[in-house]
Order: C-alpha cells, then sequence, then structure tokens
C-alpha cells in the first residue's frame, strides 16, 4: 500500500541515540545516560499507593474526554498556589501526555498549511507533528546572546498564523522572564497569530521561578506535563489550559481522536500533585547535578555552554571540535560509554555544531559520565 507523505517526517535522534545505547547494554556495556529528558527516579510513593488502591477498588474504563473532573479541579489550584491565579478549572484538558495536548492545539488552532514560528534550537516534535499535520513549521534561528530564546525583532520579514515558545526551554533550559513573555504575546497578538506556550518543564527552576503565559493573559494555549516534574514520562498524562471559548471544540477532537487520556495516569496524577515532599527532593537531586556539569564540562573541554535556568539539559556550542555532531555523538557513545544527543534535533541548521546533555538521572550517573567525558576529551587532546 502507499503511504502518506504527513509520514515522511524526520526521526526523532535522540530515541535513535536511546536505542543504540540499549544495544551496548544489551552486549554488556554501562552506559550513562546523558542523551534522553527522562527523571531516573519512578512516579512519586504516593501516586503509585493511589493507583494501586483504585485498580482494587475499580476497573478504571473511560473517562469523559477532558479528563477527571477532581484532576481539573487540582491542576486549576495548583495555578493559583504556584502563581497567584484564579483559574476555572472547566478551561483544563487533560490529555495523554503533552503530546497529545500538541496534537489537540495545533488541530484546533490551525488549518492545512498555516505557518506556526517555532525558536531554533527547540523541541524536534513540534516540528514533526506540525508536518504530520500538514501545518508549516518556520524555524527562526534564536540567536545566543539571547539565551536561545526568540524576542519580537527576531520575527522581521515572517508572517506567522502561530508561535510557539518553551520556557524553560529544550534543550538549553534557559527562560524567559515576564515582560519577555509578554512582549512575545503582545507580538502575537498585534499580528494576529495564536500563541502556544510549552511549559512542561516548570517545577524544575533554579535561581528564579519561572512564568506561566496565564500570568500576561488568558488568550493562549499553555501546555504542561506530569512527565518532568512528577517524574511520570511513561504515564503519558499531561494536560493544557485554553480560553474558555475554545473549550468546547478541543472536546470535540479529544473525544474522537483520544477518547480520553489514561484513567489510571489520571488517578496517579492527582495523587502526585499531593507528593510535594519527594518532588522537592527530586529537584535538589538535579540541582546538585546541575552544578556539577557546570564545573565538568568545561574543565573536560566543553567551554562554551548556555547555563539552564530549568529543565535538566545543557546545550553545548561544540563547533571548536566538530561540525558534524551526528558522528561526535556517536564517536562518544563507542569510546567513552556516553550517551548525548546531537544537536541537529533542535536545529537542523546549525544543530551540526552542537550537543545536548541532560543530567536528569542520579548523581552518582552525573559524575560517572563527566569523568569519562574528560577522559574521552584527553584521547582527543583537548
Amino acid at each position: 500500500m502507499r503511504l502518506s507523505r504527513r509520514g515522511a517526517v524526520d526521526p526523532f535522534i535522540v530515541m535513535d541515540v536511546m536505542e543504540k545505547a540499549r544495544q551496548a547494554e544489551a552486549a554488556g556495556r554501562r552506559i550513562i545516560h546523558m542523551e534522553v529528558g527522562q527523571p531516573g527516579t519512578a512516579a512519586p510513593e504516593g501516586a503509585r499507593a493511589a493507583l494501586a488502591e483504585a485498580m482494587a477498588r475499580e476497573p478504571l474504563g473511560y473517562t469523559v474526554a477532558l479528563g477527571l473532573p477532581a484532576l481539573r479541579a487540582r491542576i486549576a489550584r495548583m495555578y493559583g498556589e504556584r502563581h497567584g491565579i484564579d483559574l476555572n478549572p472547566e478551561r483544563v484538558v487533560v490529555t495523554p501526555g503533552s503530546s497529545g495536548a500538541f496534537i489537540l492545539s495545533f488541530t484546533a488552532l490551525f488549518d492545512t498549511g498555516a505557518k506556526v514560528g517555532i525558536g531554533a534550537p527547540g523541541y524536534p516534535s513540534y516540528r514533526q507533528i506540525l508536518r504530520a499535520l500538514d501545518l508549516a513549521p518556520i524555524d527562526i534561528p534564536a540567536r545566543e546572546e539571547a539565551k536561545f530564546q526568540l524576542q519580537p525583532s527576531d520575527f522581521e520579514g515572517y508572517s506567522l498564523d502561530g508561535l510557539l515558545m518553551a520556557s524553560p526551554s529544550n534543550p538549553t533550559g534557559t527562560m524567559l522572564s515576564k515582560p519577555e513573555l509578554a512582549a512575545l504575546m503582545g507580538w502575537a497578538q498585534e499580528n494576529g497569530a495564536a500563541f502556544i506556550s510549552d511549559e512542561i518543564y516548570h517545577g524544575i527552576e533554579y535561581e528564579a521561578k519561572a512564568v506561566t503565559a496565564l500570568e500576561v493573559g488568558d488568550d493562549c494555549h499553555v501546555i504542561n506535563s506530569f512527565s518532568k516534574y512528577y517524574s511520570m514520562t511513561g504515564w503519558r498524562v499531561g494536560w493544557m489550559v485554553v480560553p474558555e471559548d475554545h473549550i468546547r471544540a478541543v472536546e470535540r477532537i479529544a473525544q474522537n481522536m483520544f477518547i480520553c487520556p489514561p484513567h489510571a495516569a489520571q488517578v496517579a496524577a492527582l495523587a502526585a500533585m499531593d507528593c510535594e515532599a519527594e518532588l522537592q527532593a527530586n529537584l535538589a537531586v538535579y540541582a546538585e547535578n546541575r552544578r556539577l556539569m557546570l564545573e565538568g564540562l568545561p574543565k573536560a573541554g566543553f567551554t562554551r555552554i548556555a547555563p539552564p535556568d530549568g529543565a535538566f539539559y545543557v546545550y553545548a556550542d561544540v563547533s571548536d571540535l566538530t561540525d558534524d555532531s551526528l558522528s561526535f555523538a556517536a564517536e562518544i557513545l563507542e569510546k567513552a560509554g556516553v550517551a548525548v544527543t546531537p544537536g541537529l534535533d533542535f536545529d537542523p541548521e546549525r544543530g551540526g555544531r552542537t550537543l545536548r546533555f541532560s543530567y536528569a538521572r542520579a548523581t552518582a550517573d552525573i559524575e560517572e559520565g563527566l569523568a569519562r567525558l574528560a577522559a574521552f576529551m584527553q584521547t582527543r587532546g583537548v
């Protein structure tokens, strides 16, 4: 049978790296994982206990398409606790991970051929999901001096139907301040572009707290997830917040595309939101890992890095070492036993000269990975 052109999207390179690392482990090697943005911790203990209790009590069938009302209400309450926002729970849509939220948002907001601006470097699946939906991702180069975050001046000459921003960002971990976010949302409104804010790394912040787009205004789609701060990657549960007049449109699409988010994951997610002590302990590990990375990477020879404000990534310019990050990452995996992600995943034009290092795993792994990287770089005369 003939395949559609929608399926002709680029691979997610980090997943390919992850598979090569798995193959090396299957052959008996110990690999240090700095490639994938996945916490090394399990879902909070309270979340797992709540699910076990629910499974013994009820069949966990379909929920309503927008998600469990109790979970939607708890998410709305979180915005009051963290950001001082009085959010109507009806605006909260629980989704099958943030990926499900992007599909719902893109489908609800844009017609075929719509142009959606995304920053480069940026999360690669934005681009591929947009293409699979017959939309046009427009890569806009973000400047290093702006911490790889877009500013309104970067849009000169562009005509966009939508703008997607992430703070903290993947792959850089840099964040937008409230005035910067307001300027971007203002540009979108003035130019008739829908604004989508990817906030899935909220909660994983260091010197300053991340700002939600909802602090600036309601004319936006906000996307978040239980994968990162709540350490629930494989549970596939996220959420989005939409304007009140978008609720029904999103609901109709969700009913038909997904029926509902996974019931079991929603039960666990609701309980996870009250496991703050455990979550903050995880954050303390990321903070220590970040300190080690910011000290250890330059010592190893990776000197041009963007210090992360949040998330658990370091984005490094390795143009003094290579212009082929794909081959360089493969060499690091083969010779050092450390899996890292080529920048081509995040920036098709400039990514051949960058690498992303994740520090989401245990501190002992980060220490060992840095030692291996230093030894590897010494063999290259760096």
